[in-house]
């Protein structure tokens, strides 16, 4: 496991009403909602990044408004003829 260190204000942690630890935790699963959300990265992948189960992300991507299903059009089409 890689370790990133990076400098914040202490004024951010009383501003989010969060502690340290949680803002680190919530920090983690709005960059990988977020790079999903781009389709730079696959669920399970972003699961894996957050630290969340699948299911967990899912709800993630729910609080975020995120739409749980990322496909292009083609990509929709592609599915919709591998089901047939």
């Amino acid at each position: 496991m890689k370790n990133v260190s990076i400098d914040l204000p202490e004024s951010v942690f009383p501003a989010l009403r969060k502690a340290p630890d949680e803002f680190v935790r919530e920090m983690r699963i709005a960059a990988t909602v977020k790079w999903y959300e781009l389709g730079e990265i696959s669920q399970g992948k972003a699961a894996e990044i957050a630290g969340l189960n699948r299911a967990e992300f899912l709800d993630a991507l729910f609080r975020y408004k995120v739409d749980f299903m990322q496909y292009t059009a083609t990509e929709l089409a592609e599915e919709m003829a591998n089901v047939e």
